[in-house]
């Protein structure tokens, strides 16, 4: 099945709700999303995603099947991280595992190394994810460790693993990929 990340349409703000009200998602994505999650939250998700500084942070929508099915992100960090991104991203329930999110992280990688000047793109997922971990391993991220009781989700202590790819291990692995179409107009 196949994927493309693009820019978000305020369009996509109705489906983010359903997405989003599905609690096997929520259990694996940090704290602060509201709940219920409504169609204003998603347009003011939009919004603020839309008017974000370009050069700190990439989100996108992961589009299949000619509709949005998730969303995926690098978010720069800051201070003596300026040149590190973290990865964040989830599908609906419905495209797990058909390897969308491998794709969508494989893109969003590729135009985060080519279009700025970060060099390290990391993902912290929580350790019992184990497809989560799987999509990472997949796009050729490097397990880095346990990142022991390092979180607190729905009221457990829980660990995180660590996962990170460099720009020079990206364009080796992927020396062959173009930037998908959606995005060459960003260029």
């Amino acid at each position: 099945m196949e994927c493309k990340i693009r820019a978000w349409n305020f369009s996509d703000a109705k489906v983010l709700p359903v997405i989003l009200s599905d609690n096997g998602i929520r259990d694996n994505l940090r704290d602060g999303l509201p709940y219920p999650y409504t169609e204003k939250d998603g347009r003011e998700f939009i919004s603020a995603m839309l008017d974000a500084d370009e050069n700190d942070m990439f989100a996108f929508a992961v589009e299949s099947e000619g509709k949005c099915i998730g969303s995926i992100s690098v978010t720069r960090q800051k201070n003596i991280h300026r040149l590190t991104g973290e990865l964040g991203y989830y599908i609906a329930r419905k495209y797990w595992g058909k390897g969308i999110m491998t794709e969508a992280v494989k893109q969003i990688c590729r135009y985060v190394f080519d279009k700025s000047d970060i060099i390290r793109i990391y993902a912290e997922p929580f350790a019992f994810n184990v497809a989560s971990c799987r999509v990472l391993e997949k796009a050729g991220f490097s397990y880095e460790g346990t990142l022991r009781s390092n979180a607190i989700k729905n009221g457990k202590v829980i660990d995180m693993k660590m996962y990170s790819l460099l720009k020079s291990e990206e364009s080796a692995a992927f020396s062959a990929r173009r930037l998908p179409e959606c995005l060459e107009r960003f260029e």
